[in-house]
């Protein structure tokens, strides 16, 4: 019983989000919060799966989003608090950055296979280069050994 009264109280409160919580002072537009979270997102993947290439730039996230929004960790924290309270709200959000993520990996790996594509190409063209270069070689060869036997 305590256990239902206290899961009432809680849906209650999560159910006015002006009440749980007030709007920033400096709010962030939704959209400006949504790249904020996909550089947050990727700079955290690359923390994670290549952490040499943040150390050798001499980049930290946090620090580098501050900068590139013209924002601080306060103003951060408070607007994301802030959209999260609205939990659908903030669901969307985070599934458009989940899309824009993936989007953005097709587009890479399509890159990344075409480069690929091409350096096979140029590899193939220069082993042909090879192939035609050693051939009129021998036929150099081939020339002037029939000449100094006669």
């Amino acid at each position: 019983m305590k256990k239902s009264i206290s899961l009432l109280a809680i849906l209650a409160l999560l159910g006015c989000k002006e009440d749980l919580v007030k709007k920033p002072d400096r709010l962030i537009e939704k959209s400006k919060m949504m790249d904020i979270m996909y550089d947050l997102a990727l700079l955290e993947a690359i923390k994670y799966q290549n952490p040499a290439v943040l150390d050798s730039n001499q980049i930290r996230p946090k620090q580098f989003i501050y900068k590139k929004y013209k924002i601080d960790s306060l103003q951060l924290a408070q607007n994301n608090r802030y959209y999260a309270a609205d939990y659908k709200s903030y669901k969307v959000m985070f599934e458009s950055v989940v899309k824009r993520i993936e989007s953005e990996k097709k587009r890479a790996n399509a890159i990344i296979k075409l480069e690929e594509k091409k350096k096979k190409i140029k590899i193939a063209q220069l082993k042909k280069k090879r192939q035609l270069a050693k051939k009129s070689k021998d036929s150099i060869t081939v020339v002037k050994t029939k000449k100094g036997s006669i």
